[in-house]
C-alpha cells in the first residue's frame, strides 16, 4: 500500500506528460507583409461537419490553442478573423501550421499571393514570372510587384504583392523547393503541406494545395492577359537553381499555350447547381454576405461553373467589394458557354466597365463596354460608350 502511494506522484507526473503530448500544437498566426509581425487578438474559429464553431483567438505571440477532436481532422475547417485584413479560410489539418494574414488590399486591380508550409523542408521559395521580370528572393522588385517576405526557416510567410496588374500581360506564380533544388525526384515539397492563398481586394479568392506527387518544382497558377486566374497546379522535377526557374515556368508565359486546370477537391456539379440557387434567392432577399458565401461553396462543387461566378460578380459588386467583383466577372467570361454564353459575357464585360468608370478609369471602361456591345446588342451598351467616350 505504501509503495503504491509513493508511486502516485509519479504516476500523475506520467499522465501530465502523456496529455500534454498528446494535446495538439497551436497554430501562429503572422502578418502575410510585415515580416515575423505577430498578429493578436484575432478570431479563430473552427467547424468540423457543420456542428457549431469552437471559437478561440490568438494572444501577444500570435498563438491560438486547437481542439483535440479537429486539429488533425480532414474535415475541419479554419477561419481566422481581424479588422483590416481579409479572413483566411482554410482547411485542417492545421496544427502546428503558421498561417498569414492579408491587410486589405486598396488597388483596384492589384493581387497577394502568400506561401506557407510545415516545418520541412527549411528553405521553399516564391517566384513570379512576366514580362521583363522576375520576381523571386535575389530580385525582390519587378514592375509595380515586389517580394514583401521571403523566410528560409520553415513555415512561411513567403508573399508576393502584385500592386497593379498591366492589361495583356500574362503572370505565372510558382514554388521552388530551394532545399531540394538538385533533387529531381524528391517528395518533400509534396509532404510540406504547402499552401498558396491569393487575395484580391479584402478577400481570400483562390487557395491551392501542394499536389502529392514527386518533384520540387509546383507551378501553382496563371494570371491571363485578361486577368483570370487560371489552374496549372502541376508539379515537376528540375535541376536548375533559383535564377533558372524562369527557364522553367517562362513557356506558360504564352498565352496561346493552354492550361488543363486540375481539380483538387470532389466535383458535384448536383450540389452546386443547388447551392447557386441558393445563392440567388438570399441574393434577392437582400442576403448579400449569404449570397457570396453559397455562390462561392458552390464554385468549390464545380470549379468551371461559370454562371455561379457571374452571380459571385454581381453580388460582390452589390457588397460595394469592386476588385473581387471584377475577378469574379473575368472568371464567368472564360467560362461562359452553351446558349446563354453571349449574355453572360456581355453582362459581365459591362459590370467590369461599370466598376473602371465607378473609378474614373474611362480608358479601361471603354473598353469594356465595348467588349459588352461586341458580344451581345443592348441599349444600355450604347449608352455606356456614348458616356464615356465623351469624358
Amino acid at each position: 500500500m505504501i509503495r503504491s502511494i509513493r508511486r502516485l506522484p509519479i504516476l500523475l507526473a506520467f499522465l501530465s506528460a502523456a496529455i500534454a503530448q498528446a494535446a495538439p500544437a497551436p497554430i501562429q498566426v503572422l502578418s502575410a507583409t510585415v515580416r515575423d509581425q505577430k498578429i493578436s487578438g484575432a478570431a479563430v474559429f473552427v467547424q468540423n461537419d457543420g456542428a457549431q464553431s469552437i471559437r478561440t483567438e490568438t494572444d501577444a505571440q500570435g498563438a491560438a490553442p486547437l481542439p483535440d477532436d479537429v486539429a488533425d481532422s480532414g474535415s475541419a475547417m479554419l477561419i481566422i478573423k481581424k479588422t483590416g485584413y481579409s479572413d483566411l479560410v482554410v482547411k485542417c489539418p492545421c496544427a502546428g501550421l503558421t498561417y498569414a494574414m492579408s491587410p486589405v488590399m486598396k488597388n483596384l486591380d492589384g493581387m497577394r499571393v502568400v506561401l506557407t508550409w510545415g516545418a520541412t523542408p527549411r528553405d521553399l521559395d516564391l517566384h513570379v514570372s512576366y514580362p521583363r521580370n522576375h520576381v523571386y528572393y535575389a530580385r525582390q522588385q519587378g514592375t509595380d510587384a515586389n517580394l514583401d517576405i521571403d523566410h528560409t526557416d520553415s513555415f512561411g510567410p513567403e508573399t508576393i504583392t502584385l500592386e497593379r496588374r498591366h492589361q495583356g500581360e500574362t503572370y505565372v506564380f510558382a514554388v521552388h523547393d530551394f532545399s531540394d533544388q538538385s533533387l529531381p525526384h524528391s517528395s518533400t515539397l509534396s509532404n510540406s503541406q504547402a499552401k498558396v492563398y491569393v487575395y484580391v481586394g479584402q478577400s481570400l479568392v483562390r487557395t491551392f494545395s501542394v499536389p502529392r506527387e514527386a518533384g520540387n518544382l509546383w507551378t501553382v497558377f496563371r494570371l491571363s492577359a485578361d486577368g483570370e486566374i487560371q489552374d496549372i497546379n502541376s508539379m515537376r522535377g528540375v535541376t536548375v537553381d533559383a535564377s533558372n526557374v524562369l527557364g522553367s515556368i517562362e513557356i506558360y508565359n504564352d498565352q496561346q499555350m493552354a492550361v488543363q486546370p486540375a481539380n483538387e477537391g470532389y466535383v458535384n456539379p448536383v450540389r452546386a447547381s443547388d447551392l447557386n440557387k441558393r445563392g440567388e434567392a438570399a441574393y434577392r432577399s437582400g442576403d448579400i454576405d449569404t449570397a457570396i458565401a453559397l455562390y462561392t461553396e458552390a464554385i468549390g462543387f464545380q470549379p468551371e461553373f461559370g454562371q455561379a461566378y457571374s452571380n459571385l460578380g454581381l453580388a460582390f459588386q452589390k457588397a460595394g467589394r469592386p476588385a473581387e467583383a471584377m475577378w469574379a466577372n473575368r472568371k464567368a467570361i472564360a467560362l461562359a458557354s452553351g446558349p446563354t454564353a453571349a449574355t453572360v459575357r456581355a453582362s459581365s464585360h459591362y459590370n467590369i466597365g461599370r466598376i473602371f468608370e465607378d473609378a474614373g478609369q474611362y480608358a479601361d471602361a471603354l473598353t469594356q463596354y465595348r467588349a459588352a456591345k461586341n458580344s451581345k446588342a443592348n441599349a444600355a451598351y450604347d449608352a455606356s460608350i456614348a458616356r464615356v467616350g465623351n469624358r
